[in-house]
C-alpha cells in the first residue's frame, strides 16, 4: 500500500468508531462517546467533515430531542453540533439540510439554562454563516417573542440572541417584526451591560434596526438608558478610548438615525462627534476593513447635506487622506504579518471603491470641493482607470464619482476635456448592468451640455444610436437619461444633428415616449421636441415631414390629465411651431387647436396663460407674409378681446406680453 493512503483510512476508521458509539444501548457509553467526539473535532476540519459524511448529525439531533436523554447528554450533543458548525460552509449546509434549526429552536423551550445556552451558541454559529437562509428565524411566529423573553436569563443568552438578531435582520419586514416584538425596549438596557461582548452585539443590533428605517430611528431618539438619552450613550461609545469596532458601530447608529430624519444634520452629536469619528477611521493607521467602513458610512452620512460636505472636506485633510486609498499597501515592509498582507492585497479594490464613493458624496454640491478633488494627485487618471477595473463595484463607484464632478461647468471645461473622460465612459456604456448604465448615462448627459468641449467628439463617436436604444429600456431611469442626453444634444444643434436624432429615434418611438407613464420621461421628451423645433428653417423642415403627428401629440397632451409643467412645455412647443414660416399654417388651419389656445389664455395659471399668449403673438406678428389674414381670422374668433383683457393682468410679464401682441394689431 502506498504510504500516503494510510492516514486517510485511519481517520475514516476512527470517525466510524465515534459514530458507532452514538448507537450503544448503554446511555452512559453514549454520553462518553459524545464527549470524546467533542474533543476530537475541536479545531479539526477534516474530522468534522468525516463525521458529517458518516451521518453523525441526524443521530446527534435525535439524541438532543429525546426526552429520555439526560440533560447532560442533550447539552453535550448541542455542543458537538456547535463545533461542527464552526467548520466550513459545506458543514453548515449539511446541518441546515438535516433541519438543525427547528430542532435547536425547540430545545430553547427547555427550562435548563446551560442547555439553552448551548443551543443558542450553536444557533448563533449557524445563523451568522452567509449560507444559512435568515428567513428560517421567522417561519414560526412564536420564535422571536420567545427569544426576547430569554434575553434576561444570562449574559450569554444576551450575547448570542442579539448576535442572531443583528445577522438575521436583512429587510424592512425583518426590522418591523423585531420592532413590534419590543426589540428596542429589550435590547437598550444591554448597552450598559458589564460585558463588552453584550454591549457590542446590542449596538450592532441597533445599527441594523435603524438603517433606512424612520419608525425605528424616531423611537430610538427618545429612548432612555439608565436615565441617559440613547444618542448620548452612542456618543460615549465613540470616544477614542473605546475599541475601534465600537466607535465605528456607534457612529453608524447615529448616521442612520440622522439619515432617517430623527437627528438634525446640524446637531452637535453629528457635527462634533459622528463626522470627526468617521473621518478619523479613514486614516492610515487603521485596518483596511475599518477604513472602508469609515469612508462608506461617512459618504452616506453627508450625501444629502452640503454643510456636512463642507465641514468634512476641511477636517483632517480628508481629501488628501483618501488619496492614500489608491496607494495600498504603501510600504510592504510596514506590514509584518504576511497573512494580513495577502488579505489586504486581495481586498485593496474595496478601498478604491470606498474612496470613489466618498469623493462622489463630498463633491456632489460644492464647486470648491470638486476643484480640490480634481487637483488631488492623479485623481482624474485614477477615476479613468477605475472605469475599466474588473470589479463591477469599483466601476460603479468610479462612475458615481465622475458623475458628481461632472456637475461642475469648470471641470467639464478643463479636467474632463484634458483627460478625454468621454472615451472610457462610452466604453462603459456597452453592455453594462443597469446600475452602471444609469450613472454612466447621467454623466453623459452632463458631458453633452453645449458648453462642454467633449460634446463634439462624443457626437462623432456614434452616441446617438446608443442613446436612442436607452430610450427603449424597461427602466424609467434609463429612458429618462437617454432622452435627457438627446435633449441636451439637440440644444442649439445644427440641422444635421437634429435630423440624425429624429431619424435614429424614429417618430414612432418619439410618440411612444410622449405617452410614457413616467412624467420625467414625458417632460424630457417635450424638452427634446422643443429643442428640435427651434430656429425657423429647422421648425419648417421638421413640421413639413412630421407635422401631422406632432400636432396630434400636442392635442393629446393638452386634452389629457397632466401637470401644469407638462402643459406649459407643450404650449411652448406650440409657440415654437407658430414661429415657423410654413409651420404656422398647421395651427391656423386647425380651429380645434385655436380654441385650445384660447382656453389656456383664460386659464387660472399664469404660466399657461403666458405660454398660450406667446403662441398668438407669434401667429399675428406683422413682419411676416399673410399676417393680415391671420390677424383678421383671430379677431373674428375673439382673441383681441381676450388680449385686451390680459393687458390689465396683475402679473407684469403677462400684461406686457399681451400689450406687445396688441401693438401688432395697431401697427
Amino acid at each position: 500500500i502506498p504510504l500516503c493512503l494510510i492516514p486517510l483510512q485511519e481517520v475514516t476508521a476512527t470517525s466510524r468508531h465515534y459514530v458507532d458509539r452514538l448507537f450503544d444501548p448503554d446511555p452512559q457509553k453514549v454520553l462518553q462517546g459524545v464527549i470524546d467526539m467533542k474533543n476530537a473535532v475541536i479545531g479539526n476540519n477534516k474530522q468534522k467533515a468525516n463525521l458529517i459524511v458518516l451521518g453523525a448529525v441526524p443521530r446527534l439531533l435525535y439524541l438532543l430531542q429525546q426526552s429520555s436523554s439526560s440533560l447532560e447528554l442533550r447539552t453535550e450533543c448541542a455542543v458537538v453540533l456547535g463545533s461542527l458548525a464552526m467548520g466550513t460552509e459545506n458543514n453548515i449546509k449539511s446541518l441546515v439540510d438535516c433541519h438543525i434549526i427547528p430542532a435547536l429552536l425547540q430545545g430553547l423551550l427547555c427550562p435548563d439554562l446551560i442547555f439553552i445556552e448551548a443551543c443558542l451558541r450553536c444557533l448563533r454559529t449557524v445563523f451568522i454563516s452567509p449560507v444559512t437562509p435568515v428567513q428560517l428565524l421567522y417561519t414560526d411566529s412564536t420564535v422571536i417573542p420567545h427569544l426576547m423573553s430569554l434575553l434576561s436569563r444570562s449574559q450569554r443568552t444576551q450575547e448570542y440572541i442579539t448576535q442572531i438578531f443583528s445577522h438575521c435582520c436583512k429587510t424592512p419586514e425583518h426590522q418591523t417584526v423585531l420592532f413590534n416584538h419590543g426589540a428596542i425596549q429589550n435590547i437598550a438596557p444591554l448597552l450598559i451591560s458589564p460585558s463588552y461582548k453584550v454591549r457590542m452585539q446590542a449596538l450592532k443590533c441597533f445599527s441594523v434596526l435603524a438603517y433606512e428605517n424612520t419608525q425605528v430611528s424616531m423611537t430610538l431618539v427618545n429612548v432612555l438608558v439608565d436615565g441617559e438619552l440613547l444618542s448620548q450613550v452612542f456618543v460615549r461609545m465613540m470616544q477614542r478610548d473605546q475599541p475601534i469596532e465600537m466607535q465605528l458601530t456607534a457612529a453608524k447608529c447615529l448616521t442612520y438615525m440622522c439619515r432617517a430624519g430623527a437627528i438634525r444634520t446640524d446637531d452637535s452629536c453629528i457635527v462634533l462627534k459622528t463626522l470627526p469619528c468617521l473621518v478619523r477611521m479613514c486614516s492610515k493607521e487603521h485596518l483596511l476593513e475599518e477604513r472602508v467602513e469609515g469612508a462608506e458610512t461617512l459618504a452616506y452620512l453627508m450625501e444629502p447635506d452640503v454643510e456636512l460636505q463642507r465641514i468634512a472636506s476641511t477636517t483632517d485633510h480628508l481629501v488628501s487622506m483618501l488619496a492614500d486609498y489608491f496607494k495600498y499597501p504603501s510600504s510592504v515592509s510596514a506590514i509584518t504579518d504576511i497573512k494580513r498582507l495577502d488579505h489586504d492585497l486581495k481586498h485593496a479594490h474595496e478601498l478604491r471603491q470606498a474612496a470613489f464613493k466618498l469623493y462622489a458624496s463630498l463633491g456632489s454640491n460644492d464647486e470648491d470641493i470638486r476643484k480640490k478633488i480634481t487637483e488631488t494627485e492623479n485623481m482624474m487618471d485614477r477615476i479613468v482607470s477605475g472605469l475599466s477595473e474588473s470589479s463591477i463595484k469599483v466601476r460603479l463607484a468610479a462612475v458615481r464619482c465622475l458623475h458628481s464632478l461632472s456637475r461642475s461647468v469648470q471641470q467639464l471645461r478643463t479636467s474632463f476635456h484634458d483627460h478625454a473622460v468621454w472615451k472610457p465612459l462610452m466604453k462603459l456604456l456597452q453592455n453594462a448592468p443597469d446600475e452602471v448604465l444609469v450613472m454612466a448615462s447621467s454623466t453623459l448627459c452632463n458631458l453633452l451640455l453645449e458648453f462642454s468641449p467633449s460634446k463634439e467628439p462624443i457626437l462623432e463617436s456614434g452616441v446617438i444610436e446608443l442613446l436612442c436604444s436607452l430610450t427603449q429600456s424597461d427602466s424609467p431611469a434609463l429612458r429618462v437619461n437617454g432622452i435627457w442626453a438627446l435633449m441636451n444634444m439637440a440644444f442649439q444643434a445644427d440641422q444635421k444633428v437634429k435630423v440624425e436624432i429624429v431619424r435614429c429615434l424614429g417618430t414612432e418611438q418619439l410618440f411612444r415616449l410622449l405617452s410614457d407613464p413616467d412624467t420625467n420621461v414625458l417632460m424630457k421628451t417635450l424638452g427634446l421636441l422643443r429643442n428640435l423645433l427651434s430656429t425657423r428653417p429647422h421648425i419648417d423642415q421638421i413640421m413639413s415631414s412630421h407635422g401631422k403627428q406632432i400636432m396630434q401629440a400636442v392635442t393629446l397632451i393638452l386634452e389629457a390629465e397632466h401637470s401644469i409643467e407638462v402643459k406649459e412645455q407643450t404650449l411652448c412647443i406650440l409657440a415654437n411651431i407658430a414661429d415657423g414660416n410654413t409651420a404656422k399654417e398647421l395651427i391656423m388651419t386647425n380651429d380645434d387647436m385655436l380654441q385650445k389656445i384660447k382656453y389656456y389664455m383664460g386659464h387660472s395659471n399664469v404660466k399657461l396663460q403666458l405660454a398660450a399668449t406667446f403662441c398668438i403673438s407669434n401667429l399675428i406678428w406683422n413682419e411676416e407674409d399673410g399676417s393680415q389674414e391671420r390677424q383678421d381670422k383671430l379677431r373674428e374668433m375673439g382673441f383681441v378681446d381676450i388680449l385686451h383683457k390680459l393687458t390689465q393682468a396683475s402679473d407684469p410679464n403677462l400684461s406686457d406680453r399681451a400689450k406687445t401682441a396688441m401693438q401688432q394689431y395697431l401697427a
